[in-house]
């Protein structure tokens, strides 16, 4: 059995996954980044740029490293190409080329690998913003919509606002899980007892890791 499918068969999918030892090992393989220069491995070098800044718009750095600095971007640029089927690959890619492409005009720029964070960072704010449930079926409706006539093999069109949504809102879930998988987060951030102990079912947790969600 290949590496994908053995992977799939754990449960996994972007954005809904499940911390397997196995898919732990992939996360914690990718490092914090100390070099210069990234070659993603699924991603076109536009497509990583943006993911990479995007990132990192999401998950900033304060007082712990930003999402890029413990590998976030490497990950998921590597979950994409391991894990991912061609159908979810294909759609993923498509609704990042949208949001890139939304990026772009606004940015009056011609390729993603030049937009800056402060160019970014206005389509997803758009992209994520609170909106009311009448609007948020009406969005839901359109890509089920399109999904739907896609897997009959239908030629179907899509919304570029209601994809550039799907893409802020997976890629948002994406990038906050593969974050607190991280091996730094995971052991620095995070409450970290790698050999369990005595099983308290209803302690106080500021007394317990001092306030701290426990890592795994």
């Amino acid at each position: 059995m290949d590496r994908r499918i053995a992977l799939k068969n754990m449960g996994l999918a972007l954005g809904y996954t499940v911390a397997t030892p196995t898919l732990i090992s992939l996360m914690q393989s990718c490092k914090q980044d100390t070099a210069p220069e990234w070659i993603p491995e699924f991603f076109t070098p536009e497509e990583g740029a943006v993911i990479r800044q995007v990132a990192d718009l999401i998950l900033p750095k304060t007082d712990t490293p930003s999402a890029s600095e413990v590998g976030v971007h490497k990950f998921l640029d590597r979950y994409m190409n391991e894990v991912s089927e061609p159908e979810e690959q294909q759609m993923f890619r498509m609704h990042l080329g949208n949001f890139i492409k939304k990026a772009t005009e606004k940015a009056g720029k011609q390729m993603g690998e030049s937009l800056s964070p402060e160019e970014l960072e206005p389509v997803l704010a758009e992209a994520l913003k609170k909106r009311d449930k009448a609007e948020e079926d009406l969005i839901g409706e359109t890509l089920q919509t399109y999904n739907e006539a896609i897997a009959q093999g239908k030629t179907a069109t899509l919304d570029e606002d209601a994809s550039a949504f799907a893409f802020a809102t997976q890629f948002r879930g994406a990038v906050i899980w593969s974050y607190k998988t991280s091996e730094y987060v995971g052991e620095e951030v995070l409450a970290y007892l790698p050999v369990p102990g005595e099983y308290i079912g209803c302690g106080d947790l500021d007394e317990l890791t001092g306030g701290k969600a426990w890592s795994i």
